[in-house]
């Protein structure tokens, strides 16, 4: 029996690991991947207080595993499926059917990112089709490579793109980014950045080895060209991982929790933080707040309550 068992390791979870087991609560963390999250696979990060040359994201990722662990958060790897509540009591299952029960849960899942849905890219996920640069840019060095997006990772990933990469297009459904302007300066200022505008992805194509071109459509004109390309990197946004969660908490129509101020879901004793939750603004900044008040909101509930 545990106090608070934490489902998610990025710095929502670890957050809130930190405070719950500061609070001398006995808390679990189970992660299905690898604590740190999406920031484990961000090459470097600048917005973060307290850096102020910058951090690696695995650095920090690390950074917070230890200063969490240090106060006896404990952590294991492992694939929620189901939860079940009985008596205030919250019963987890995991994939490989252990269970664990806690007085409070706090949901700290985070988000995937969303695909295209374009012919070719199933079927080459793995060979050109990414969704991390850091994970898989320096398998391209000295290629052409299409970034598909205008935000603040398409664009942030497709700079670290061009420490490996000859060319990196940038193909972006509308005439401007969306990226932070400090970003968009350092894209235009870099002589590997090419920029399709009012652009979108409509196939992939390749061969045996991996990809070799990527068709895309003016969204103006409607006229359609190709790119030769051996990779493709796709950053247009991110859906919750929600999924084991219907009928538990009420979701938007976007399928991210709906909390109030304290990060209490619809179900008693139920928490949520981080990229998971319905908020303006998902960042590292953001995601670490949402972990500290879900923290001693689950202090207060189980205070209250056991």
């Amino acid at each position: 029996m545990y106090d608070v068992i934490i489902i998610g390791g990025g710095p929502a979870g670890l957050t809130a690991g930190l405070y719950t087991s500061r609070a001398r609560l006995k808390t679990l963390l189970i992660e299905k991947a690898f604590t740190g999250g999406q920031v484990m696979t961000t090459e470097w990060i600048e917005n973060y207080p307290g850096f102020e040359d910058g951090i690696s994201g695995a650095e920090l990722s690390q950074k917070m595993e230890r200063q969490a662990t240090k106060f006896g958060l404990e952590i294991i790897q492992g694939s929620v499926i189901a939860i079940s509540s009985i008596d205030k009591i919250k019963k987890i299952t995991l994939e490989d059917n252990n269970q664990y029960e806690a007085r409070s849960i706090i949901l700290a899942t985070g988000s995937n990112p969303t695909p295209l849905q374009i012919e070719g890219e199933d079927t080459y996920r793995g060979r050109g089709v990414s969704y991390c640069a850091t994970c898989d840019g320096a398998f391209f060095r000295n290629e052409k490579l299409a970034v598909i997006g205008g935000g603040d990772s398409a664009i942030e990933e497709g700079i670290f793109l061009t420490k490996f990469a000859d060319i990196v297009y940038v193909v972006h459904r509308r005439d401007q980014l969306r990226a932070a302007k400090v970003v968009q300066e350092r894209a235009f200022a870099n002589p590997k950045m090419k920029f399709v505008w009012n652009s979108v992805p409509v196939k992939i194509e390749g061969e045996e080895r991996g990809v070799t071109s990527i068709h895309i459509k003016n969204v103006k004109t409607g006229e359609q060209s190709s790119l030769e390309v051996a990779g493709v990197f796709i950053y247009i946004g991110y859906n919750p991982n929600t999924a084991f969660l219907r009928g538990l908490v009420e979701l938007n129509e976007n399928n991210y929790i709906i909390t109030d101020d304290n990060m209490s879901s619809s179900s008693s004793g139920i928490f949520a933080a981080g990229d998971v939750r319905a908020k303006p603004l998902k960042q590292i900044a953001t995601a670490v707040g949402d972990g500290a008040i879900a923290g001693v909101s689950a202090e207060k509930y189980i205070e209250e309550n056991f």
